[in-house]
């Protein structure tokens, strides 16, 4: 079997950060303005902290102003969704991004569903969900578009292909299996509940896991030929793929780091220019 094809998030997202440059030194040139990205951190969780220093870094590339809107663990869900509503207000702020997870006693789903739906670049809230599900204009889900913006970009066949995802959360596991089926794949969504997951996979012509578990999948559940793309990130830089023992098997694969998690934030990225050229009529 040939060697397996990378499928590397970082390279295309080095790409579409260059082009996305230019389009903000447009805005910026006929407005004035620099469009600002908002993102609100609840409380100091380490990763998150990591995560929204990193997003902060990639607006700074591509020439987006980052504000970072710092708020204590023991903030409410009526003071969270407050700085929500000042954000949507603000003429200035493009995109809102709430760093997930927040604490326990906040209702996030309320919160997120607070977000304007123009200024929902991170793709949360259940009016983004709902539109891009039936293929209207709406944000979709940073990691799930990243996800299906690599495998078009390499040139991975969807249409009438089998597709496993593993994992079902409203951020990841859910959208990604609507886009892959708006793709044309036929899609099984399978999860802690699934019985016989192994074998379910094995159908699969491609396998998305997303599941947070550290080398999940192992290689005897996946087919010859198979794509593998890993959602997962977890200590020790390994993703729910057990890729190691994988890839002899796979024909393409997304590597932990530098597959998935650069375009995640790529897709932001994105998604807040957009939202910049529609607000301000660029």
């Amino acid at each position: 079997m040939a060697e397996p094809l990378i499928l590397n998030g970082k390279a295309l997202a080095t790409e579409i950060e260059a082009e996305l440059s230019v389009r903000v030194q447009k805005l910026v040139e006929k407005t004035g303005r620099t469009p600002v990205l908002a993102t609100i951190l609840v409380g100091d969780n380490p990763a998150s902290v990591t995560y929204v220093t990193m997003k902060g870094k990639a607006c700074r590339r591509v020439g987006l102003e980052p504000r970072r809107v710092e708020m204590p663990a023991e903030t409410t869900t009526e003071e969270l969704l407050a700085q929500i509503e000042a954000l949507n207000e603000d003429p200035d702020v493009c995109g809102i991004l709430l760093q997930h997870p927040v604490p326990r006693h906040i209702d996030e789903a309320r919160c997120f569903n607070a977000i304007a739906p123009v200024k929902d670049v991170d793709g949360v809230n259940v009016a983004s969900f709902g539109a891009v599900t039936m293929k209207q204009e709406g944000y979709r889900s940073a990691t799930p578009g990243g996800i299906i913006r690599i495998l078009k970009h390499y040139g991975v066949e969807l249409a009438g292909k089998e597709v496993v995802v593993i994992g079902r959360s409203p951020i990841l596991g859910k959208p990604v299996a609507m886009l892959l089926l708006n793709e044309d794949a036929t899609v099984t969504i399978a999860h802690s509940r699934t019985e016989n997951l192994p074998e379910i996979v094995r159908r699969a012509d491609v396998v998305v896991a997303a599941v947070g578990k550290p080398r999940f999948v192992q290689a005897d559940w996946v087919k010859e030929g198979a794509v593998l793309v890993d959602a997962g990130y977890n200590a020790g830089n390994v993703g729910d793929i057990d890729l190691e023992n994988c890839i002899s098997k796979c024909s393409a694969y997304t590597p932990v780091p530098g597959g998935v998690g650069p375009m995640t934030i790529c897709t932001l990225m994105e998604q807040s220019v957009q939202a910049a050229e529609k607000m301000w009529g660029v």
